[in-house]
């Protein structure tokens, strides 16, 4: 049990109303006693920790100098919004973070009216930010819309694309960029923060729009001068020349941990008329925190831990994760081809190509957050003999969907997707679900899309799509742990389009795509011991299908039931166009499809999710009854065809 930190001012502040009645001089106290509440909490519940702890003076800056909820704060990602949560009303259940009927471990508008735009997903703030500030503008509404966005974020040709529109907004709209990687700010201190003050002053503002005023009347060529004259001199002694060029008055780099520099400029900054205004702050990640200061990466995203020493809680011994079975099948494959290539979107670590970028670190490509350009990168490295991987998760994969179509599908060529967290993912719920790979995947000519039953078929897939040079393909895999079976020495070269029987009988048939199989056979074994003879099959591919395999098991078994941890238009859809197009159904076929719920599910433990989903074993037993009409003392039989 983590002790619960003494905190007697932040003891009296709920809500940001409360935070604005405090005095400056108390805000260090408050801003200091927000820090050790994120720590206990995150030790309690576990979550994402280093983002948080290096905005906790930001947040607290923000939420005193704004208007708030009036004034619409935006947090991009989302992962940094802890302290937001707990001075916006919900300290009370900051300990329930990321658990089922918990807190999101993300922003969510249903859940507070200071959460106006639901997050997980990066680059996405400023844009809807631009939203907020429109809609305010065309209203007639005062409140302004203020986007918090990591210098990270700032790799997605999104945060470009709005910015790029920005202008439209005014001083309606301000962007905050959060510089944590100091890979952008020059160096910060007194005298940055002095010129920050002066130029987002009043003042200062109005000397220079009347100067503008006075430019306007000059000639062209000396208007357009004048101009340039004043960006360049302030991009001289601030940096921000291209903010300035999509349209920002920028200021900055400001340190963000600073309080006394925060408050004057975020006040001048919301009294100002000109705009729209991008503020650039310097933070450290796990600010505060000895253990997330020395170790960022390995605090990002943590278990629970002991708050005294940082110690993580660490999972039982265990069968490998899918991630490390795939990076070590990577790397193998790497060793017998030097074509192979593996391509990341900022996520080294999360894919496992960390491993593979130890050993060829030349064929390693991390391209930052910008999913769109890593397929459309991999189909040039593709074109030009190449044998690319580009490994996704299942939900940032999505925000390629374009590319994969034009790129890729229609070009024909060998890129290799290896989609990690495919399926459900426990406590980062509906944003970071993998549900609807195989749904946008398999409806593509010329793609082909597999499904790892386990980790040995994992490392069986990664060697097949290694050489495949065919056309597209895709491997899917779940978070978390295999189950268990043994790796195999050497791997083995699916055919592509085959499935295999992995349990014969004679009465149902259950036809199983991924790591559902181990439920499906738990299944068999409780319809054995009712006297329902039960086949199980991992079809293995959604695309193409084993037509033969299918048609066998649909023709020769009274119950047929399609398995799968996806969203509906996958598998199921596969099979029942084709037993339509085939007759099978005409033909008496009682045929049922087994999925993911038509709805978007909330953090839980697997295991409960699997339960409301209806995939384990006793819904798969119960799905098969019902076919039969078992409960109801009628066992119905197969006409002939």
């Amino acid at each position: 049990m983590v002790d619960v930190p003494n905190t007697p001012l932040l003891d009296t502040v709920r809500t940001p109303q409360d935070l604005r009645a405090l005095k400056p001089t108390q805000l260090r106290q408050l801003a200091d006693e927000l820090r050790l509440e994120t720590i206990s909490a995150v030790g309690t519940t576990g979550g994402h920790l280093g983002s948080g702890l290096g905005v906790v003076e930001l947040t607290t800056a923000i939420h005193y100098v704004f208007n708030t909820p009036d004034d619409r704060l935006i947090w991009d990602v989302g992962h940094q919004c802890y302290p937001h949560k707990i001075l916006t009303g919900r300290r009370d259940r900051i300990r329930t973070l990321r658990q089922g009927g918990g807190l999101s471990g993300f922003t969510k508008r249903s859940e507070s009216e200071y959460d106006p735009f639901g997050a997980a997903h990066s680059s996405t703030s400023i844009s809807a930010a631009l939203g907020f500030a429109i809609a305010n503008k065309i209203a007639g509404r005062p409140g302004k819309a203020i986007a918090v966005i990591g210098d990270g974020s700032m790799s997605a040709g999104m945060a470009y694309e709005a910015m790029n529109n920005a202008e439209q907004a005014g001083n309606r709209l301000v962007v905050i960029l959060n510089d944590n990687d100091m890979s952008i700010a020059p160096p910060v201190g007194g005298l940055s923060a002095y010129l920050s003050r002066i130029v987002s002053s009043r003042g200062f503002l109005g000397l220079r729009e009347t100067l503008k005023k006075v430019a306007r009347r000059l000639p062209r060529p000396l208007h357009s001068a004048a101009r340039k004259t004043d960006e360049f001199a302030r991009g001289m002694t601030m940096g921000g020349t291209l903010f300035e060029e999509l349209g920002f008055y920028y200021v900055g780099p400001v340190d963000g941990h600073n309080l006394d520099h925060l408050i004057p400029v975020l006040e001048n900054i919301r009294d100002a008329e000109e705009g729209p205004i991008l503020l650039h702050v310097v933070t450290q990640k796990g600010k505060g925190y000895a253990p997330a200061e020395a170790s960022a990466d390995k605090y990002h995203g943590v278990q629970k831990f002991d708050v005294i020493t940082g110690t993580q809680a660490k999972a039982p011994p265990g069968p490998p994760s899918y991630t490390n079975v795939f990076a070590q099948a990577l790397t193998a494959e790497g060793e017998r081809d030097d074509r192979i290539c593996a391509i990341t979107a900022a996520m080294p670590a999360g894919t496992g190509l960390d491993k593979f970028q130890a050993r060829f670190p030349a064929r390693t490509f991390d391209v930052g957050i910008a999913e769109q350009h890593a397929v459309t990168f991999a189909a040039g490295l593709a074109a030009q003999g190449m044998r690319p991987f580009c490994a996704i998760y299942s939900t940032f994969l999505q925000r390629a969907y374009d590319q994969v179509v034009h790129d890729v599908a229609i070009q024909n060529l060998p890129v290799r997707f290896a989609i990690d967290r495919a399926g459900l993912v426990g406590a980062d719920g509906a944003t970071h679900a993998g549900s609807f790979d195989v749904t946008y995947l398999a409806t593509l000519p010329n793609m082909v899309v597999m499904a790892a039953a386990d980790e040995a078929e994992l490392v069986h897939m990664t060697h097949t799509a290694a050489l495949y040079d065919d056309g597209p393909i895709a491997l899917r895999y779940p978070r978390g742990s295999g189950v268990g079976v043994p790796l195999p020495s050497t791997p083995e070269r699916l055919e592509i389009g085959k499935g295999r029987v992995v349990r014969e009988g004679k009465k149902v048939a259950i036809l199983s795509l991924g790591t559902r199989l181990e439920e499906a056979l738990k299944a068999a074994e409780q319809l054995e011991a009712k006297g329902l003879s039960t086949t199980v099959a991992d079809l293995r591919f959604a695309k193409p299908l084993d037509e033969a395999l299918i048609r066998r098991l649909l023709t020769t078994h009274e119950v047929a039931v399609t398995l799968e941890e996806g969203a509906i238009g996958g598998l199921g859809a596969h099979v029942l166009t084709y037993a339509s197009d085939e007759g099978l159904i005409d033909a008496g076929l009682k045929l049922r499809t087994m999925r993911l719920p038509d709805v978007f599910q909330d953090q839980d433990k697997p295991e409960k999710q699997y339960d409301e989903a209806g995939l384990n074993a006793p819904q798969i037993v119960d799905t098969v009854l019902k076919a039969l009409r078992w409960n109801e003392g009628v066992e119905e039989t197969r006409k002939p065809a």
